[in-house]
């Protein structure tokens, strides 16, 4: 009797904790192949710097500032 209610209470813990470790396992390398993944990790500080030159762009284009003016807040911007 003590046999047979070891061994269900072995293969319950065993499928209970392994299965929960392979879920460990697998949310580990899930994360690990997300974080280098190629993507916007890299690019945040480009982006802001696109966005500005966009922005100068378009004051250029209304108007808002000479031709020399974007000329050197360009310039500024690439620094």
């Amino acid at each position: 009797m003590m046999n047979g209610g070891g061994m269900n209470g072995g293969m319950g813990g065993f499928f209970g904790f392994g299965f929960i470790w392979i879920l460990i396992i697998i949310a580990i390398i899930a994360i690990v192949i997300w974080m280098m993944k190629p993507g916007s990790n890299n690019k945040p500080e480009h982006t802001s710097s696109n966005k500005s030159l966009d922005t100068l762009k378009e004051r250029l284009a209304r108007g808002e500032i000479s031709e020399e003016e974007y000329d050197r807040l360009k310039r500024k911007l690439e620094q």
